[in-house]
């Protein structure tokens, strides 16, 4: 009897661990479309994606400002970000 609530609570946090590990993901691809619109009007679009899917990554909420420019201030975490340059990070 105590094997069985072992196993069944090792499976427990197996499922829990996956699910976790498809909401990473989700939140990434979801991050890839987003920067993919943000990107969409930039003279570089190849640097934006790569910048604009790092901060989105690094933020936890996964927020990208809305349109191809401007309207930083929608997403904190994404527009504080700095270079060592004290200049903006992201797209």
């Amino acid at each position: 009897m105590a094997g069985t609530k072992i196993t069944l609570a090792v499976l427990c946090l197996l499922l829990i661990s996956e699910i976790g590990m498809l909401m990473v993901e989700a939140e990434r691809n979801d991050c890839e479309s987003k920067c993919a619109f943000r990107c969409s009007k930039s003279w570089k679009p190849k640097m934006c994606h790569k910048t604009c899917n790092t901060c989105c990554q690094r933020c936890n909420d996964g927020c990208v400002p809305p349109g191809p420019t401007a309207n930083r201030d929608v997403c904190p975490c994404y527009a504080q970000m700095k270079t060592h340059g004290n200049r903006y990070k992201c797209p």
